[in-house]
């Protein structure tokens, strides 16, 4: 990528790595973070990049300014009534979608700091994550329906697997919004926490993981991704096979090792865990 470009990417997306954490800033705080086609493709390519990235362990998310993301950046979809109506699957087909893959694929933790509003495919993104923190303060919605539109992003998929279907059909079509705090209840975030604590405990959480089997963190979301849709017996083959993996990498040497010395484990020694 050349320098105009990297101008261009930086102005949209702050990324910073630092003690294995990449952490990725969604930086349009005057737009409260909406994603437009700069925004997404900067993404998509940090995402990527991190996989490969052997001195980033884990990332951790967040925005700019008041929000976290309220989603598709709608200032320029003004539609009158003899205007031709936009093929709105094909940004699906060559943006969003590629980006949910590849978050979800990610043989890392993604960590999520949510610190303000998320709505749209801006909740979902969040959603997307593995581990999902929000400010008190912060409101989740999927207002999708307010605009005539069917959630995306993943977050029919998504969604229900978090918080059942009722309650996701619920959200989706009434397009009500949800605090923190109940949906931390619901089981939809991992937690909410005070607003001016949320950046501390996001980066605690993902220095944590970063120090951990990050070979193992990504055999586990091979294994959760497969869960929903296996049976009993091939979700136990599955787990079979990565076990296997697992038991071949330094880092379980190294964990099991120090479990016998009764010290604490040097996970990967800066790499993912051979």
């Amino acid at each position: 990528m050349d320098g105009e470009a990297d101008a261009s990417t930086q102005s949209v997306l702050l990324e910073s790595l630092e003690a294995g954490v990449l952490t990725l800033t969604l930086n349009r705080p005057g737009r409260y973070n909406a994603l437009n086609v700069p925004l997404q493709e900067a993404l998509a390519l940090a995402i990527r990049r991190a996989g490969t990235d052997d001195d980033c362990r884990v990332v951790m998310l967040t925005g700019a300014g008041k929000g976290f993301c309220a989603g598709a950046d709608l200032a320029d979809r003004s539609i009158t009534p003899g205007d031709v109506r936009p093929d709105l699957g094909e940004s699906l087909d060559k943006r969003y979608n590629p980006l949910i893959r590849a978050m979800r694929s990610l043989p890392k933790p993604i960590v999520c700091a949510v610190n303000g509003a998320a709505a749209g495919a801006g909740a979902n993104l969040a959603l997307a994550c593995d581990i999902v923190l929000a400010a008190k303060s912060a409101k989740i919605l999927q207002a999708f329906a307010r605009i005539g539109l069917v959630p995306d992003a993943g977050g029919t998929w998504i969604l229900p697997r978090l918080i059942g279907d009722a309650r996701a059909r619920a959200l989706m079509m009434l397009a009500d919004p949800i605090g923190a705090e109940e949906a931390e209840d619901w089981g939809m975030i991992y937690r909410a926490v005070d607003d001016d604590q949320l950046m501390g405990q996001a980066r605690e959480i993902a220095e944590r993981l970063a120090a951990g089997p990050t070979r193992a963190y990504g055999l586990m979301k091979r294994a959760f991704a497969a869960s929903f849709g296996n049976s009993l017996d091939a979700q136990l083959d599955l787990e079979r096979d990565l076990q296997r993996e697992a038991g071949g990498t330094d880092d379980f040497v190294e964990g099991v090792r120090a479990f016998l010395e009764k010290r604490q484990a040097i996970f990967g020694a800066g790499k993912s865990g051979a």
